[in-house]
């Protein structure tokens, strides 16, 4: 069950990086950065948290019902912006939906972060002995790199703007439906950092 999780996180992480081909330089630019210095500086929290505490908090319902909350928000925000890049005339309407588009469309979502941090703990507990601040920040540099070349190779992947653009509604659309069997009762996730 824990393949389940792992392919959710990498859809996160794909959705972002998808999402991001739509943006400018100066949006990515300004997404790596905020990326690099959330993860370099996070590692205080994450030396706090052990497998089975985070374990626990996956396998209670509430959280999950919390976290399940969370990621369709996020996922109806990628979708929204899906539609509404689809459909370039309605870009020019008053003030207020110009702005909501350029919100939808520099928002590269949350989640992955908490992807990131999920794969930070593992990493603090995989080299034990190691600086911690000095895992944190080579995470934070790697995934810089692996941000700004998954960007670039998404968009020689497939660099057709429409096809990119349909592919990252069905990858939320995928991700709404992982969601609900990853979290319907807390077991999948829980099982994964427990194995």
């Amino acid at each position: 069950m824990h393949a389940l999780v792992i392919c959710l996180m990498a859809l996160l992480l794909a959705s972002m990086l998808l999402k991001m081909t739509f943006c400018s330089r100066r949006a990515v630019a300004a997404v790596v950065v905020c990326t690099a210095l959330v993860t370099g500086f996070s590692w205080p929290l994450a030396i706090t948290r052990s497998r089975m505490q985070i374990a626990d908090w996956l396998s209670n319902p509430d959280l999950m019902a919390d976290t399940a909350v969370l990621l369709f928000v996020e996922v109806a925000l990628q979708i929204a912006f899906c539609i509404r890049h689809a459909f370039p005339e309605r870009q020019e309407g008053s003030r207020i939906s110009r702005w909501l588009y350029l919100g939808l469309k520099g928002f590269p979502g949350l989640l992955y972060l908490v992807v990131i941090f999920s794969l930070q703990v593992q990493l603090i507990f995989m080299l034990p002995g190691v600086s911690f601040p000095l895992v944190s920040w080579s995470l934070a540099a790697a995934v810089s790199v692996f941000i700004v070349l998954g960007i670039w190779a998404m968009r020689r992947l497939v660099p057709e703007e429409e096809l990119r653009l349909e592919l990252l509604f069905l990858v939320n659309a995928v991700i709404a439906a992982l969601g609900v069997i990853a979290t319907v009762n807390g077991r999948s996730a829980a099982n994964f950092l427990t194995t």
